[in-house]
Parts: structure tokens; C-alpha cells; sequence
């Protein structure tokens, strides 16, 4: 029975010992995450390359190049509202291998890689329609992120919440057991809120959504490039002055008169259909216009007397004022097509397959090539 009395205090003091290492294994543990996760919080850009690096937040860009100070802004901007907490944190001795249970608190990464995914896809369009053709019309990884810096600029995002796991491995040093955070990949996307997920994902812009971010930057383009992206001067030749002076009309009118609204939508695996309401001029209201006042100039005597040059040179006069005096709108029911690739949904073949919704039957000009063409 004495052994017993002596025992149990023994035991106790045991297990506080023990509990008192363990605690204070834990506190250090804790202070290493604490140190290298407050460097974020204070926008050390060191501690944030050594978690996040800048190239593998697009990791389809594999340019190597020294950080600038504009990718530098971006991950400041990013991480001015980052804040943590630690739930509980755990250590495995024999395998020297310790996890640190957190609450993250960040940006809201979905709406940012939305917002991102859209303002890609409007840069893209645009550099479809400068008429600088000797630019290099690729998207750089520079590109990339001055859109994330110009959308966290003028952005404000929600906080958002999101739980996490930190592994730490433990190596000895000089007698002391040193504790360092093991580098994921898993990591760094929880860091930032997930976003290298959500800017991967295929599917971050629905097929509408798509097809909305074409409608609206075409709605808001000016009439030279709205020419450009459409490629007018194809479709009506671009040798003639006149059929020069016919798409810059045409153009005009859609620029003034172009709407749109989103109809129904099907998707079938990689495929998919979306309806759009597209509002327009009405070619056929220009036509008759243009029909009736060619008849009364051709059954003139100065049709007679201006020979076939003329006669050539006038019919586009009186096409072009039609198209210019014309205000008839025709709203017409367009199906467009987009193909998921894996990275995204892209419109097929969008120049051509807006050209032809826009200007309807004057895709190709009524006047006759003059004898002096053919």
C-alpha cells in the first residue's frame, strides 16, 4: 500500500513534466508560425516570395524575370488585410514532424479571379482590335499582373475565411531542436485564399459570361476599333475607296445602334450554345431605301450622260447616304458557339461570327464591280 502512496505522486509528476514539455514545444512551434505568417501580415516581400512565388500564381507563364516592383504592389495589395489564427497545433516526436491547425482570414480569391478571368479576356479582344499589327499581340505575365494591380487598386474585396494546415519538420542544431515550415504547394494556394485554384479553374466564367464580356467590350469600343475587331475592310475589300468609305458607314451604324441581350444557354460537356438578342441596324429597311433611289437615278438622263465609272461612283454615293440616313433597328436572335479548351471558354471564330450578325445581308456590298474592275 506505502509503494502505492509513492507511486502516484510520482506518476503525476511524470505527466506534468511531460505536459510541460510538450506545452513548451508547442509555444515554440507556434512562434514559428506566428513569426513567419506576421511577415506577411507586414507585407515583407521577401517572406512572400518565399511562399509565393510570383511565376507560379500563373504557372503557364514561365518567363524568367526578376520581380518588379509592380508584382511586388500586387501582393501588398493582396495581403493588406491578411490575418490568421491558430486552432491547435500538434506534434508527432518520433517522426519530428509537427501541424498547426489555422483560420485564415483573406481576400475574397473567387471574386478577384472572376474579375481577373473577365479582365483577361476584355485585354485579349482589345489587342484583336488594335490596329498595331507589328506589336507582339501575346499576353506577358507583366500583363497579367498589372490587371490584378489595376483590380485590387480600384477593388475592394470581402474577407473571406478559410481553414488550414501548416506541417513544420524539425532538425537538430547545435543541440537545439529547430523548427521550419515546409513549403506546398497546397500552402501557398490556402495563403492566398485559394486564387491559384480559382484562376486555374476552367470554368470560373461560365459560357454567358463569356460571351457577356465579348458583347460589352464591343458595345464600348470606339468605331475604329470596332472596325478592326470585325475586320470591315475584308468584308466589304479594301482596295476601293468606296467600299472603304461603305464599312466606315456600316461600322458607324453599329456603333451607334448595337444592344444585346443574353437568351438561353445549353451546355454539353466541352460545348456549348448560348442565344443572344443581338440589336442592330436593319439592312434590309437600308437596302430598299437604297434600291428605290438607285431606280430613279438609273432611269435619269444623268445616268446616261456619267458613264459606267460615274454610274459606279454614284451607286456607292447613294448606298453609303442610305446606310448614314438610316434609322431602323432589327433585333435579330444569334446562337453563338464556345468551346471550353481546358483553360477557359473561347467564342468561335468571334470576328466572323459577329461580322455577320452585325451587318446582316450588307456582309457583302450590292454594287455591282464597275467595268473598269472587272
Amino acid at each position: 500500500m506505502k509503494s502505492v502512496k509513492f507511486l502516484l505522486p510520482l506518476l503525476l509528476l511524470c505527466a506534468v513534466l511531460f505536459c510541460g514539455c510538450t506545452g513548451k514545444e508547442e509555444k515554440k512551434i507556434d512562434e514559428v508560425v506566428k513569426r513567419e505568417l506576421d511577415l506577411l501580415k507586414h507585407l515583407d516581400s521577401d517572406t512572400t516570395q518565399k511562399y509565393i512565388s510570383y511565376q507560379e500564381i500563373f504557372p503557364g507563364d514561365l518567363e524568367d524575370a526578376a520581380m518588379s516592383s509592380d508584382v511586388e504592389e500586387v501582393f501588398s495589395l493582396f495581403f493588406q488585410d491578411f490575418d490568421y489564427k491558430i486552432l491547435d497545433t500538434s506534434v508527432n516526436r518520433d517522426k519530428a514532424i509537427a501541424k498547426v491547425s489555422l483560420r485564415l482570414f483573406t481576400l475574397d480569391a473567387r471574386a478577384l479571379a472572376e474579375d481577373f478571368s473577365k479582365a483577361l479576356l476584355k485585354h485579349e479582344i482589345a489587342l484583336a482590335a488594335s490596329d498595331d499589327t507589328e506589336d507582339d499581340q501575346t499576353v506577358t505575365l507583366e500583363d497579367r499582373y498589372m490587371l490584378l494591380n489595376q483590380l485590387l487598386s480600384s477593388n475592394k474585396y470581402q474577407t473571406v475565411e478559410r481553414n488550414c494546415s501548416i506541417t513544420l519538420t524539425a532538425s537538430e542544431k547545435n543541440e537545439e531542436t529547430i523548427w521550419e515550415i515546409k513549403r506546398t504547394t497546397t500552402l501557398e494556394n490556402d495563403l492566398v485564399g485559394g486564387l491559384m485554384n480559382y484562376l486555374s479553374d476552367p470554368d470560373i466564367l461560365s459560357p454567358e459570361d463569356t460571351l457577356l464580356v465579348y458583347l460589352d467590350t464591343l458595345k464600348n469600343m470606339s468605331t475604329e476599333e470596332l472596325a478592326n475587331y470585325l475586320n470591315a475592310d475584308s468584308i466589304v475589300s479594301t482596295e476601293d475607296p468606296n467600299k472603304i468609305s461603305l464599312a466606315n458607314a456600316l461600322v458607324e451604324q453599329v456603333h451607334n445602334i448595337f444592344n444585346y441581350s443574353i437568351g438561353e444557354t445549353s451546355v454539353s460537356g466541352y460545348h456549348s450554345s448560348v442565344k443572344a438578342d443581338i440589336t442592330t441596324f436593319d439592312s434590309e429597311a437600308i437596302l430598299n431605301s437604297y434600291q428605290s433611289q438607285l431606280d430613279d437615278y438609273l432611269s435619269s438622263t444623268d445616268a446616261v450622260i456619267d458613264g459606267a465609272q460615274k454610274r459606279y461612283n454614284k451607286s456607292y454615293q447613294l448606298l453609303i447616304d442610305s446606310i448614314k440616313e438610316n434609322k431602323e433597328e432589327k433585333t435579330v436572335t444569334t446562337t453563338f458557339t464556345l468551346i471550353n479548351d481546358g483553360a477557359s471558354w473561347k467564342l468561335e471564330d468571334a470576328g466572323s461570327v459577329f461580322g455577320q450578325a452585325l451587318f446582316g445581308t450588307l456582309s457583302s456590298s450590292p454594287v455591282e464591280d464597275s467595268e473598269e474592275d472587272s
